[in-house]
This record gives structure tokens, sequence and C-alpha cells, in this order.
């Protein structure tokens, strides 16, 4: 079996504005600077607590939590109005058709996300039946530490010879480095592509039709 991993925002769907729309929002109503959104995009992919400590140049675990607790609550709020600005990236059904579609391979997902906002976007995209294992920070350390990795590989029985993740910030291809497997950076997502060469990446693609070959390539045909 081959263990397929996808980052969320910014790989599958493309969520940057809104998120950093809900950041601004709750760095104003805390009486704080709001970060720009170039800002918000450097942290997207981390889980939301370590997300606000970054932006808010802190130490304090409190004062990221409750900046992140906001957060939450203003993400709630918007959830009717988000109604169209959560799409997937063009090409992503079909890639997942095809990967889903082949015996030996099995799709999971690992995203800063939590876990109720993860089955929320994969029912209302209708893939939630192609993923086994969703790795989250409910029930892991931040990206890039490699922990969502290897509780997937152990959930799903995969060597790590045979698992690749597929993500578009340095923070999801240094996880996979640091768990030992393979990785793939989209380039339509939130880091450089420069950065993703440096912190590891194995293999770039520029359209989602690039993927099953790459991902051929790299975990055999």
């Amino acid at each position: 079996m081959k263990l397929v991993m996808f980052d969320m925002d910014g790989t599958l769907i493309d969520t940057q504005a809104l998120i950093a729309e809900h950041m601004a929002r709750t760095f104003l109503s805390a009486g704080l600077e709001a970060p720009s959104p170039a800002q918000s995009r450097r942290v997207i992919g981390l889980s939301l607590p370590v997300a606000m400590a970054r932006l808010a140049g802190t130490d304090d675990p409190e004062v990221a939590e409750r900046l992140a607790q906001t957060y939450r609550e203003h993400y709630r709020a918007s959830l009717v109005s988000a109604e169209g600005r959560e799409a997937l990236f063009p090409g992503a059904r079909e890639a997942l058709d095809a990967l889903h579609a082949q015996p030996d391979v099995v799709l999971g997902i690992a995203t800063g996300k939590a876990l109720h906002g993860v089955h929320r976007l994969t029912a209302l995209h209708r893939i939630e039946h192609m993923f086994s294992t969703l790795q989250t920070p409910d029930h892991n350390p931040s990206k890039p530490h490699p922990g969502m990795m290897l509780r997937a590989m152990e959930e799903i029985g995969v060597e790590k010879a045979d698992t690749v993740i597929i993500g578009d910030t340095t923070f999801d291809i240094e996880m996979g480095k640091a768990a030992g497997t393979k990785a793939i950076g989209v380039t339509w997502g939130y880091h450089e592509n420069d950065e993703l060469v440096a912190a590891g990446a194995d293999l770039l693609v520029e359209r989602y039709d690039q993927l099953p070959a790459a991902i051929a390539q790299l975990l055999g045909d």
C-alpha cells in the first residue's frame, strides 16, 4: 500500500482570503495591529495557537490561546457568509478521483485545521469518503513536527518509503522530511517555490494533473 497525505489550506482548498480576514478581525478586536494578508499567508498551515503566537510576536501561551479562541469565534460566525469562498483548487477533485480509484493507494489529510473544520469542508465538497486518516492539531503537535505523518503511517500500517505528503508550505515539507517520507510541493499555494525546494521537497508540481505521475515517480507505479 501507498499512503498519500494532503495538506488542506493552500493545497486542496483556497482559503487564503478568508483566513486573512479572520486574522485581521481577531487582532483588531484585541486592540492589536492587524497582520497584513502577506503576514497571515506566512503562518497558514500551523496550528492556530502557534500561528497566533508568531503573528503577535509573543511567547505567552495564554495570549496566543485567547487570540486563537477569538479567531475560532469569527470563523464560526462567518460560515454562512463564507459560502462559495472555500473552493477546491482547479483539478483537485479530478486528481483525488484518480488516486482514490487506485486499489493500492490510501489517502489522508494532515492539516493545521481543527477536526471539525476538516469534517465540514470534506463534507461540503463531498470528498470525505476518500480519506482514511485525518490528522489535525486536535491530537497531534503543530507542523512541522512529524507527529501527524507518524501517526497516519501507524494507523494505516504503511512504511516511510511508501508515504508522501503533498503540501504548499515549508511546514508541510519539513514535517514530511522529519518523518522520513517523500514530499511534493505544490506551486499554487502560500509559500514560494524556492522555499519549498530549500525545505527538502523531492518534486514540485505546477498543476494538479501532474500530481499522479509525480507520486508514481517517487513511490513507484
